[in-house]
């Protein structure tokens, strides 16, 4: 009988596999941090025989290369893939043994890259699982602009057959378990469910009940911004990632912060943005732990700058660093434990920044106040609309477009609380005067503030 348990990494938004049978496994584009994987294997009681990548990822750094090392497990990359290492190039039809009864056959399905390839896993000759890495996904497919602009049109159309293709090789009840699309920005659409098969996928998928044109043509015009640090992920995991070190970073007291700040490196404190609000190291930047933490410092931080990160615990200190090293953010300068009278030198003293409702806002614009309201939405948010008079710069380009924003008290809002909360805090740093919009954007409405529409064509 297999067995095929899911890997999560839900800051990322995507999935890792362990398959197999009794006695061996596969794994399915793993991880960095592999001892989560090793860690799986050890309680099924198996040997990963096999490590399968369906493509070069663009959006986290591979473990595949180290977990294979490590394991003498066969290393299984598409063969299209350019890479740097030995590997098992892996074409349309190749089959690889996992156990008794047990094979993984490799399915051509690009689209989301040139070289993209789909596993199924088949039991004594029937399929009863699909890993379709960034092609067919529960409820979308994975983008498929993240190559090659020039590309993109021609991949969109490669996405749209290889979906078919997989929906006319395997039966209905065959389990479709995607990498993607878990809240991942390789999807080209939010996933729709957390389990799914080819039959579902068939009745419901745009990719499978949608002509090729209109699919095109739909997908292409929902694409959203691509987070910047994946523009090194692709080449890094081409190039072959490094083992990844957890080693904790060495102990910064303030004066080091102090120093570090002056430096122009940043210092973050990965602390929930109440707590950040009331009190901080002046200069410090906010990104919750809890919140996504990998992709919107990955993002926003300009590549390869010096990170320390202060957090009120060892504990948090280690999981941020595993969390930045699956993003190849991979040794802070430095870390600081405790709360911001640890972090401040004597002569200095914590700085704070309000929050507030959007009730809070409209009733600041009722008193004539001068107000500057930021939406730190992505375009495709703002695109359903905003509020009136409100500037427009989304969360990761705040850092770099700070001279647009107008004078006054910036009143910082984007959906939820949490990216207003890191742009607050970016505003704080550069000196401005900021009130964080801690509130979800419907109560916009519901607090009387004006709102334009989108034009409808």
């Amino acid at each position: 009988m297999f067995f095929a348990d899911i890997l999560e990494t839900e800051g990322l938004g995507n999935r890792s596999y362990l398959a197999g049978g009794a006695r061996a496994a596969v794994v399915v584009d793993p991880p960095r941090d592999i001892d989560r994987v090793i860690a799986a294997a050890a309680r099924r009681g198996v040997r990963i025989t096999a490590v399968a990548e369906t493509h070069v990822h663009n959006d986290y750094v591979t473990g595949g290369l180290e977990l294979a090392r490590l394991t003498g497990a066969r290393y299984l990359v598409p063969a299209g893939a350019s890479v740097a290492y030995e590997r098992v190039p892996v074409a349309d039809g190749d089959v690889e043994g996992v156990d008794e009864g047990l094979v993984l056959r490799a399915v051509a399905t690009p689209g989301h890259t040139p070289h993209h390839t789909s596993y199924v896993l088949e039991e004594d000759g029937r399929a009863v699982a699909a890993f379709t890495g960034g092609s067919l996904l529960i409820g979308s497919v994975g983008r498929p602009d993240l190559v090659e602009p020039r590309l993109t049109k021609q991949l969109a159309r490669a996405q749209h057959a290889s979906a078919h293709r997989l929906a006319t090789e395997l039966d209905d009840e065959v389990a479709v378990m995607p990498t993607h699309g878990f809240g991942s920005f390789c999807s080209s659409a939010q996933a729709g469910g957390e389990h799914s098969t080819i039959g579902v996928e068939k009745a419901s998928n745009p990719a499978l009940t949608q002509d090729v044109e209109t699919f095109v043509r739909e997908l292409l015009s929902r694409l959203d911004d691509v987070p910047a640090y994946y523009a090194h992920m692709g080449p890094a995991n081409a190039a072959g990632p490094a083992p990844m070190d957890l080693t904790p970073p060495q102990r910064a007291d303030a004066g080091e912060i102090e120093r570090r700040l002056a430096a122009g490196e940043w210092v973050v404190d990965l602390r929930n943005r109440v707590a950040f609000a009331a009190g901080h190291v002046a200069g410090s930047v906010n990104f919750e732990l809890e919140g996504q933490l990998a992709t919107y410092l990955a993002w926003v931080i300009p590549w390869g700058k010096p990170v320390t990160l202060l957090a009120e615990s060892p504990e948090e200190i280690s999981r941020a660093q595993r969390e930045l090293a699956r993003v190849g953010i991979d040794r802070p300068a430095a870390a600081a434990i405790g709360s911001p009278a640890d972090w401040v030198t004597e002569k200095d003293r914590p700085a704070s920044f309000p929050r507030a409702t959007f009730a809070d806002l409209a009733a600041a614009r009722e008193r004539g106040e001068n107000v500057v309201v930021l939406d730190v939405r992505r375009a495709a948010e703002r695109a359903g609309g905003w509020i009136e008079g409100s500037v427009h710069i989304p969360i990761h380009q705040v850092h770099q477009r700070l001279d647009e924003v107008p004078t006054g008290t910036v009143w910082v809002h984007c959906a939820g609380g949490m990216r207003a909360a890191i742009a607050a805090s970016v505003l704080d740093a550069a000196g401005r005067e900021v009130v964080a919009v801690d509130d979800r954007y419907a109560a916009a409405a519901d607090a009387g503030l004006p709102l334009v529409a989108p034009a409808r064509n």
